[in-house]
Order: structure tokens, then sequence, then C-alpha cells
């Protein structure tokens, strides 16, 4: 079975993120979505909020499981039978840091490759640390994130 590990902190989950799930659960046999617990991050969303709320959006994709992982993402892969991390990529800049990590894994485990996946062009420009700074100040996220996430997104800053 081909396993692929799409991580990241989904604090919320955007559209972006969603179409990048889409898409690599059309192309692996399982796509794990992997929450990470990041201690260094203040998170609007707890780890089992965030894990909840893309299940909720990623329901109807059969072959889309999402768990919650602290640690070395190599490891979480090693002990999901995983040889593939699974990363969107939006601009130059997101491709400079994802490529030190991509090279950082590969020194870690030399048998787990980083596949990149560019986001679509409707999503290029969003990011959850966008969607937080829009939500906070009151602006529409209409767009931005799964439509049934956008009251549980507005409630956190009311």
């Amino acid at each position: 079975m081909n396993i692929a590990i799409y991580p990241g902190s989904f604090d919320p989950i955007t559209k972006g993120h969603l179409d990048i799930i889409d898409r690599g659960s059309k192309i692996y046999d399982k796509l794990i979505v992997a929450v990470l617990v990041n201690v260094d991050k203040k998170c609007l969303f707890s780890i089992d909020e965030r894990v909840e709320l893309i299940k909720r959006v990623t329901k109807d994709l059969d072959n889309v499981e999402v768990l919650s992982f602290e640690g070395l993402l190599v490891d979480f892969a090693r002990l999901h039978n995983s040889k593939v991390i699974l990363k969107g990529l939006r601009t130059m800049s997101d491709f400079e840091y994802e490529f030190q990590m991509a090279l950082m894994n590969s020194k870690l485990n030399p048998d787990i490759e980083t596949v990149f996946m560019m986001t679509s062009s409707a999503y290029s420009y969003v990011s959850s640390s966008s969607v937080k700074q829009v939500a906070k100040f009151g602006g529409s996220i209409n767009g931005l994130v799964p439509e049934e996430l956008i009251e549980e997104v507005m409630d956190k800053f009311n």
C-alpha cells in the first residue's frame, strides 16, 4: 500500500490545505493528515479540535485518516509504514523552508521521500496565519476556510 503523510499544524485548516488533501488522496492509496503538536507555537485551536475539524471536512474522502503527532516526522512516518511525506507549496519561500526540512528528513531516514505539490493558484495566497489575522479584525474569511468551519473560526475571536 502506498501511504503518504501530509503534516502540518492546520490552525485552522484552510481551503489550500484541503486542496492538497483532496488531490493527494487521488494519488496515494492512503493519505494520513498528521496534525503536529507544536510546543513552540501558540495555537488558536487545541490539537483535539484541529483533528476533529479536519475529520469533519474530509469525511467524504475514504482513504484519508487524521491523526495527531509530536516528535520527529520521520518516526511518525515509519510508525505508519509510509515512505512519502507530502508537502504543499505556495511560494518560493515555502520551497526554501520545505527543501531544508526535506533534506533533514532524508538525513534522518534516507528511505523516506518528500514530494512537493503546488497548491492551486486560487489558494496560493491563503495561509492559516493570514486567516487568523483577517478573522481577528472581523474581516470575511469566506472562501479561505471550508464553509462549515467559518463560524467556529470567527467564534474564537468573539
